[in-house]
């Protein structure tokens, strides 16, 4: 393996520098402040974020089974961002954690993992990186570990989770023993419309639903991002979520592309049954883990409207929106960080005249919820009509008006919390939540990603002349 080797992998590669050389300063035991350590951890997530900006080139490695370019590098990026902004968020909530080592380290490993994945061209690598990014977050899920909530949140990640890799693994074998090759590039023309490609298909469809929290293999999310601790619910809930949507597009926009007559159909059925459920079920929701939890199974929902275009518009509107996503998600959950480290709660009745004494944290979390629901002119409506567009180039109109209706139908979830913010009036207002300076950074990177996207055109342009290539 030569230099290029090394310029290829440069995200995996420093990733697993940063995680030896926290597992250096575990075994050395040299820095006890906490403080510290997480100020250390910050600084190499942001040098690792800003490298992935430079000396990009495409290429391939390891006979095809790993490979990059531009459009890669930007997917990695997003998860690099995303990641950055959690450690930040998180930086409350760990200061006084006697596991953070473990935290990041587990968390970077999962990254890693994703890193892989999405590279992969090849259901070999691709599964390995599956496996490294889904093993340690169940770990994750169970870090509270005083907490009977979050043990009962990581059983049931690890149980779903291997029953969807149990599927998915079933429809790849199945995939290798018709074409007799497990190389994405192979393996396509190989494809052809029997019976037995198309239960394949569907296996490995129902594997990638269980990890997008896709109705009806939703099951499982509610109860676990409610378990979790804060910065893990985050983490699934974009990162987690995002880097499944990058390898998803390349297996039905590459692997599966001749059967695309089929998979528009099968998307269409899952997407309205998850914007719908997920409308419906968010309505009702008191904790406001289970709440966004419910609303990101709606958001994942319009992602699949998007990817039922089948071409480069829809590939570049569902990255848009993924980017948009991480800004707007992990701004509302960085504000129910704050108020959980805090206080300990995490109901929506508990932010009740949340104003009075929080406003930056109050406008925070108003103009993420405003793009979540795609409120002109937060990026999160442009990002939305980009999604709605692609989607409608098919002329599948019935599908596009169900999910614009239920677009108005968020509104209602949304404002709630906005009503309890700013209008409820309760008996005891929540005292001045005094988050560090590193949340209140994170909210600044959130509220300006939110609001400026939304005006960055070039970059949908951008984004979409890269998966053009």
């Amino acid at each position: 393996m030569n230099f290029d080797a090394f310029i290829l992998m440069k995200s995996e590669m420093s990733l697993t520098l940063i995680i030896f050389f926290l597992l250096i300063l575990k075994v050395w035991d040299g820095i006890k402040d906490n403080t510290a350590l997480l100020h250390v951890v910050n600084f190499l997530l942001l040098i690792n974020l800003i490298t992935g900006f430079f000396g990009n080139t495409d290429g391939s490695l390891f006979s095809g089974m790993f490979h990059t370019n531009n459009t890669i590098y930007l997917e990695k990026n997003i998860l690099k961002l995303g990641m950055f902004i959690i450690s930040l968020q998180s930086f409350d909530w760990l200061k006084n954690h006697k596991h953070l080592l473990e935290f990041y380290i587990l968390m970077l490993c999962t990254l890693l993992g994703m890193d892989f994945m999405i590279s992969s061209n090849n259901f070999l690598m691709f599964f390995l990186g599956l496996e490294l990014s889904s093993i340690p977050l169940a770990a994750l899920a169970n870090f509270d570990l005083e907490k009977r909530k979050s043990s009962e949140s990581a059983l049931k990640m690890i149980l779903s989770s291997a029953f969807a890799s149990a599927i998915m693994l079933f429809g790849i074998s199945i995939l290798y023993g018709v074409t007799g090759t497990l190389d994405f590039t192979e393996m396509a023309p190989l494809l052809t419309t029997s019976q037995l490609s198309i239960l394949a298909f569907l296996f490995v469809f129902a594997g990638f639903a269980f990890k997008l929290s896709s109705v009806p293999f939703h099951l499982w999310t509610a109860d676990v991002y409610e378990g979790a601790p804060v910065s893990v619910t985050s983490y699934l809930s974009v990162i987690s979520k995002g880097s499944i949507v990058f390898i998803f597009i390349t297996i039905l926009f590459q692997l599966f592309k001749s059967y695309d007559t089929i998979w528009v159909n099968v998307l269409n059925i899952s997407l309205l049954l998850s914007i719908t459920i997920g409308n419906l079920f968010a309505m009702r929701q008191e904790n406001i883990k289970r709440f966004l939890a419910f609303s990101s199974i709606a958001q994942m929902g319009y992602i699949l409207l998007a990817l039922t275009n089948g071409t480069q518009t829809g590939e570049s509107a569902a990255i848009f929106f993924l980017l948009v996503y991480t800004f707007s998600n992990l701004g509302a959950f960085g504000v129910v960080a704050l108020l959980s480290a805090e206080t300990g709660k995490e109901t929506i009745s508990d932010m009740k005249g949340f104003y009075v004494n929080n406003k930056f944290a109050s406008w925070v979390m108003a103009i993420c919820l405003f793009s979540l629901a795609g409120i002109p002119p937060t990026a999160g409506f442009f990002a939305k009509m980009f999604l709605v567009t692609a989607g409608a180039e098919k002329g599948n109109y019935t599908v596009i008006s169900i999910a614009v209706l239920n677009m108005v139908v968020s509104l209602y979830y949304y404002l709630r919390i906005i009503k309890a913010i700013f209008i409820d009036k309760p008996d005891t207002p929540l005292a001045k939540l005094n988050g560090s300076m590193m949340m209140k950074i994170s909210f600044v990177i959130c509220i300006s990603g939110a609001i400026i996207m939304g005006f960055a055109s070039n970059l949908f342009e951008y984004i979409n002349t890269i998966t053009g290539k």
